[in-house]
């Protein structure tokens, strides 16, 4: 089974970069998108041989999640059932025969860590919930995290230690989730860095692999044994994130 996630920084833009070529030339089981920046309504486009699964912010052009599945899920759950973040649109879960899959864009930051503070009750919030869902089926979860968890996980870690997205803080909600169980599917098969999934579109960034590793699929430890494959793909442009994805075991 293919799975695939991709942070597209507007679905919009995406689609008039190549989008529907990759998703073509892939065939992904399932395909997890995240900041689409819109509702269905504002995109007026059939998905072929998928269904579209949409969950979208209150406010317009912002945060959003949608999941295109070649098979139609069991159930379809849109936010975690704490209204402060379902507002924003950032979560949807996909009910499968085996597993629930979980398609999340993780609140940042920001810049100056203004939402720092908010982070770290989504973290914790986050992982109640992911437990609590647990408790019906494993779960593999998948998206923009936006934290790089480790050293190997971002090219220059000592310059960035306190910046968004590397905050000891930030690191330890996802510590939590390791402690809780859940397993960081790419660093089962590499543990080398210089792998990244986020690339700043100043100073050549992305040409240099000057990155950040903060996209990810992670899962219940139940689903170790039938992790096949955990892949990055660097090559695809689109979007300032590249996709990534997960194969497993039928």
């Amino acid at each position: 089974m293919k799975l695939i996630s991709w942070n597209v920084n507007g679905i919009r833009a995406a689609l008039k970069k190549g989008f529907l070529d990759f998703l073509g030339a892939e065939r992904p089981d399932v395909m997890c998108v995240q900041e689409t920046k819109a509702r269905p309504e504002d995109v007026e486009i059939e998905w072929p041989g998928y269904e579209a699964h949409w969950n979208w912010a209150e406010k317009k052009g912002y945060s959003g999640v949608l999941t295109l599945t070649r098979k139609p899920p069991a159930r379809v759950e849109r936010g975690i059932g704490v209204a402060i973040h379902d507002r924003e649109g950032r979560v949807l879960a996909t009910e499968f025969a085996d597993f629930s899959l979980v398609n999340v864009y993780v609140p940042n930051s920001q810049r100056e860590l203004t939402r720092l503070q908010y982070r770290q009750r989504w973290d914790r919030d986050f992982l109640a919930w992911l437990r609590k869902l647990e408790k019906r089926k494993p779960v593999i979860f998948c998206g923009d995290l936006n934290v790089a968890h480790t050293e190997s996980d971002l090219a220059r870690p000592k310059d960035n230690v306190k910046n968004h997205g590397f905050t000891p803080e930030e690191r330890a909600g996802f510590s939590a989730l390791v402690a809780a169980g859940f397993v960081d599917t790419f660093r089962e098969f590499e543990k080398a860095g210089g792998h990244y999934t986020w690339w700043s579109q100043m100073n050549n960034a992305r040409a240099r692999n000057i990155g950040w590793r903060i996209d990810y699929f992670v899962c219940s430890g139940a689903l170790r044994p039938r992790l096949q494959a955990a892949r990055i793909y660097p090559h695809v442009t689109g979007s300032d994130h590249c996709p990534v994805g997960l194969e497993l075991k039928l």
